[in-house]
């Protein structure tokens, strides 16, 4: 019996530690873009005959240099002070304010001399129609699917998630047409019509709903509940974390999206920040921090987003195991 539990608790040793392991490595390029964004890009002591840029350091610095020579030059100012050398002491202070303005530059300039702020409010307005339709329709959608008899039913939801297997890329041209022909190109209505209803969305909320009792739809009519009151005030309730999944994966989806936006928008006002970037990176080809900086402030909704809502990861990944 103990050899028994020492083995299981082994077991999980080595499985939490096998995890960890990989999820450190996983990270480490997220990690990269930030301490690459926060990195000393010029600096220069009495120590060193020219100016040193880390970013592009070789062999790379792991951490942003930024710290431990903040830290440095506020040791030698202090001593410098206690030494009643003030031209000394203000050097050092000098070089600490050059140190902080050096580690915001790129995120400074991207927010001044860019337009990154338009282009984050258009990808955060963009993304929150898009959720919020998704989840309107696609769970009206999902209730007819799951709650509803009529002649055809089951052929119907086999027909739609038979689109799943469609490639996105061979919908390009004809939808092009078609947005073309409504003239909406160079609009944001073209990012945001062809998405406001999707077949993995119609599906993820069809198979939640299918497992919502009859009983209460039954006894909602029974009180006089007609069909849009049922939905509003019954079945949406119960569907919250079928909605926030679909939600948090059309979110990032959407917040993601580079191939259709950097086809359909040409004006730079309306870019998206992924395109926003790209525009970015061709006009900055040799300016890592600028670009890891605009990285990192891409990355930084999706992080909270994750945080925020990460048990509904897991939750959504388990949805749709329903038995007919």
């Amino acid at each position: 019996m103990k050899s028994s539990k020492g083995l299981k608790r082994l077991n999980k040793t080595i499985t939490y530690t096998l995890l960890t392991i990989f999820a450190i490595v996983s990270l480490l390029p997220l990690y990269w873009v930030f301490s690459t964004s926060l990195q000393l890009s010029s600096y220069q002591d009495e120590e060193l005959p020219r100016q040193t840029s880390y970013v592009d350091a070789n062999p790379p610095k792991m951490y942003p240099m930024g710290i431990p020579e903040y830290f440095e030059h506020w040791g030698k100012a202090r001593d410098a002070e206690k030494a009643g050398d003030t031209e000394k002491a203000e050097y050092h202070r000098g070089i600490m304010s050059h140190i902080v303005d050096n580690t915001f530059e790129g995120f400074e300039t991207l927010f001044k001399k860019n337009s990154l702020g338009k282009w984050f409010f258009n990808s955060i307005y963009i993304a929150v129609v898009v959720t919020v339709g998704i989840l309107l329709f696609d769970s009206m959608a999902g209730y007819v699917l799951a709650k509803k008899r009529f002649p055809g039913r089951n052929l119907i939801f086999w027909i739609i998630i038979s689109t799943m297997m469609i490639p996105g890329q061979v919908t390009l041209v004809p939808l092009f047409i078609m947005v073309g022909d409504l003239q909406l190109m160079d609009t944001h209505w073209a990012l945001i019509l062809p998405d406001l209803s999707m077949v993995f969305g119609v599906f993820l909320m069809r198979q939640f709903m299918y497992s919502i009792p009859d009983e209460l739809l039954d006894a909602a009519k029974i009180d006089g509940a007609g069909e849009w009151k049922t939905f509003w005030k019954i079945v949406l309730p119960l569907s919250k974390p079928g909605m926030a999944a679909l939600g948090i994966f059309t979110f990032m989806n959407v917040w993601n999206s580079f191939l259709w936006p950097i086809i359909v928008l040409n004006d730079s006002d309306l870019y998206t920040l992924p395109v926003g970037l790209k525009a970015l990176q061709d006009a900055n080809l040799v300016s890592f921090k600028l670009l890891m900086s605009g990285a990192a402030i891409a990355a930084i909704p999706m992080i909270i987003v994750f945080i925020l809502f990460q048990r509904h990861f897991v939750k959504g990944l388990t949805l749709g195991g329903v038995k007919e």
